[in-house]
């Protein structure tokens, strides 16, 4: 059935092609990095009132891994510890920082009534695939390990993030099966799943739109080495070989947008093995749309979604 967009997106859409953005393939990664921050100011929400923000340096295994800790005015806590959710931001492995999803951070923070750490992995092409699946590792590690001295409960930490930042909390989670730290959630927003790319909606003329299918290519050629990375569950968590005993997952897939499929599949997959998953789909929304809160309603109605999933497991 043919994807159309809410008349919301579909302004939206037409705004950005009017106003002449230029495709990230014609750009070079400090140029899209550029383009993807200025975009913000145009599109996000005015962000909640939150009690404080932390600058954190998480040692990495290359090096200091720059965070941000978030604090909500309303913080659920018992016995003096709160619940956290470790964010991993989108942009495809190469683009996107900690600024370009404060306000997201914020949210989810005042929504979820939880500390938000995000971090700021390293970016391709300077740092090729597996750079940032090691430094979401070792941060998810060092905050569950350093959980007590942030007024965090270690058996309270979930992942998440969204696009790139949602690939990385899968991989997180299933790398922590083995290794630990114990994971009590996940957050999956629109994920890249599997880098094989041969999923109907990565096909589809209508959910080329604001994440296009040429775009993808080329984040997926700045991150990964070659094809050898295709099948690496750390790059593509949708090849691991079972999701038996995961966390719990909250996953979101838009119906305009090329991931849609393999997001699916991968919040079906996980319920076929067993993991409690709540899977909400945006029909009519295109990539990306959770950053938009100013010009796109449902990407508030999406938050205030996740802060109530939130609010149920930590």
């Amino acid at each position: 059935m043919p994807v159309t967009l809410d008349p919301d997106a579909a302004a939206v859409l037409h705004a950005f092609r009017e106003a002449g953005r230029p495709p990230y393939e014609t750009l070079s990664p400090v140029e899209a990095r550029q383009m993807y921050l200025a975009g913000r100011v145009v599109s996000n929400p005015e962000p909640p009132q939150i009690a404080s923000t932390e600058s954190l340096t998480i040692p990495g295994p290359a090096g200091p891994i720059p965070a941000r800790l978030y604090k909500p005015l309303k913080l659920r806590q018992t016995d003096g510890l709160a619940p956290c959710l470790v964010f991993f931001h989108g942009g495809g492995w190469v683009i996107g920082d900690l600024d370009s999803h404060d306000v997201v951070c914020r949210t989810l923070a005042h929504e979820g009534q939880l500390i938000v750490v995000s971090v700021d992995y390293r970016l391709a092409p300077e740092h090729r695939f597996p750079a940032a699946v090691d430094d979401a590792i070792a941060a998810t590690e060092w905050i569950s390990n350093n959980a007590l001295s942030l007024g965090i409960d270690a058996a309270r930490l979930l992942v998440g993030g969204d696009s790139a930042g949602g690939n990385l909390a899968a991989v997180v989670s299933i790398n922590a099966r083995a290794a630990g730290p114990k994971i009590a959630g996940q957050v999956l927003i629109y994920p890249a799943t599997d880098f094989a790319m041969t999923h109907p909606s990565h096909s589809e003329p209508e959910t080329s739109a604001l994440l296009t299918h040429s775009a993808i290519r080329w984040f997926r050629d700045h991150y990964l080495n070659g094809a050898t990375g295709i099948d690496d569950w750390r790059a593509s968590p949708a090849r691991a070989e079972n999701l038996v005993g995961l966390p719990p997952a909250f996953v979101l897939t838009a119906g305009a947008d090329p991931l849609r499929d393999e997001g699916d599949e991968f919040g079906k997959r996980l319920k076929d093995a067993g993991v409690p998953v709540m899977h909400r789909t945006y029909p009519g929304q295109f990539h990306g749309f959770i950053t938009m809160g100013k010009l796109l309603p449902k990407a508030n109605d999406a938050m205030r979604e996740i802060g109530n999933w939130l609010r149920t497991i930590g």
